[in-house]
């Protein structure tokens, strides 16, 4: 994967695809070395597709001071214009919805269209779950409790009768939960990028964005509630909300979800 100097680092970055323009901008501990889903590979059957570790995370570099939100918008508005791109469509799902946020707010002219999933505005629109809370438990009990608020559905009943699929789940999870880095910079990296969460907050600022905007929310999210998606949508002019049948990453579980993202994005 190649690297951009961007403002005050080194950002690791890949481009796959073909057709318009889409800034991609993931999650909490997202990572561009975990494998690429289905739902990736159809975005880039559609799109040219720019992904980033974003700072502190992945491979990006991992600067020894506090981040802001600011920061990360800069940091996806910086590398775009390394790139040549001046415009493209913007797809933020969770922390990465929140930076998606910010991005539109500081730089609307570099956005041609905005979708956001599983994230919240903040403030007084309400805030996705205290992830920093879990960063405090040990390994399986932090991923079996990810597991549970990424979808209400799975109670201690339904853990008990999806016996093995529950195991399955869980140890996918702790996986992808060691596969990253576990080295000091990349611990601290973590830390900063949950300390910049916690003071995410678009909710007064959102009635400014005049680009076309459409929210999707998984009915059994208990980490972006869908109350809290819906009040999002409706601080945004023009709008548009749905809620898909799954949880946190209901474009995975519910088959209908891609098709009607992808339409919002190519407009």
């Amino acid at each position: 994967m190649p690297f951009m100097r961007v403002r005050d680092i080194e950002s690791c970055y890949e481009i796959h695809g073909a057709g318009p323009r889409l800034l991609k901008i993931w999650g909490t501990g997202g990572d561009l070395r975990r494998p690429a889903t289905d739902f990736d590979r159809q975005l880039t059957e559609h799109f040219t597709v720019l992904a980033f570790d974003q700072r502190g995370m992945g491979r990006s570099g991992k600067p020894e001071h506090d981040y802001t939100m600011a920061d990360y918008a800069d940091d996806a508005a910086g590398l775009m214009t390394a790139l040549g791109w001046e415009r493209a469509a913007v797809l933020g799902y969770s922390f990465g919805g929140m930076v998606a946020q910010e991005l539109a707010l500081r730089h609307p002219t570099r956005i041609s269209r905005l979708v956001l999933m599983s994230t919240s505005a903040g403030g007084a629109g309400g805030m996705s779950y205290p992830m920093h809370e879990l960063a405090e438990l040990v390994d399986e009990a932090r991923v079996k409790r990810f597991l549970e608020l990424a979808d209400k559905r799975r109670t201690p009943q339904w853990q008990a009768e999806h016996a093995a699929l529950w195991q399955s789940l869980v140890s996918d999870g702790l996986a992808a939960l060691r596969q990253g880095d576990q080295d000091p910079a990349s611990r601290a990296g973590a830390a900063r990028q949950m300390a910049a969460r916690r003071h995410h907050d678009t909710w007064e600022r959102l009635p400014q964005l005049a680009m076309p905007v459409a929210v999707f929310a998984g009915r059994f999210d208990a980490i972006a509630p869908p109350d809290v998606q819906y009040r999002l949508a409706g601080q945004i002019a023009g709008a548009g909300y749905r809620e898909f049948d799954g949880g946190h990453l209901f474009f995975v579980q519910d088959p209908t979800a891609t098709r009607v993202v992808l339409d919002s994005l190519l407009g």
